[in-house]
């Protein structure tokens, strides 16, 4: 991956809605070796698909929480029930495995407080293992930015 490479990905996130046209007169290629380019990120997995950013509060999911999961055991085959449970779960935004004093992070978004507590009572709190949880209520979110930190300048 080239300096170029990179530039069309820079560009693609901030709109991959661009035609070849425009996005190879930003990156400085003609449009037949850019849109190759472009289909050579695609089909080796760089690129893996195209988004619409959504407003949250505009589809009714503008509450967020964060939890801390701690698990009861962390076998190979618990940490896979776990895994597979949460992708189950529509309103777990994210979920990260951690090291540290906790083995994950969930990020939830549900549409107020009284709908993350039915979340939490019937849905989280019953994945495999749960030992115990931590809930912290996001009170404003300063950034949320989920485009790579790719160096446009490059």
């Amino acid at each position: 991956m080239d300096r170029i490479d990179l530039k069309i990905l820079a560009e693609l996130q901030v709109d991959a809605r661009l035609s070849i046209v425009e996005l190879s007169r930003r990156v400085g290629l003609t449009k037949t070796p850019c849109a190759e380019r472009v289909r050579r990120l695609e089909k080796s997995g760089v690129i893996r698909g195209y988004h619409a950013a959504l407003d949250p509060e505009a589809i009714g999911v503008g509450h967020v929480v964060v939890v801390q999961v701690l698990l009861s055991s962390t076998t190979a085959h618990d940490l896979r029930r776990f895994n597979e449970a949460v992708l189950r779960i529509p309103e777990i935004e994210s979920c990260l495995m951690i090291a540290g004093d906790f083995d994950y992070l969930l990020t939830v978004r549900t549409r107020d407080i009284h709908e993350y507590r039915r979340v939490m009572g019937e849905r989280i709190s019953e994945l495999p293992c749960v030992k115990q949880t931590h809930t912290y209520v996001v009170m404003e979110v300063v950034k949320d930015e989920r485009s790579l930190p790719l160096n446009r300048s490059a």
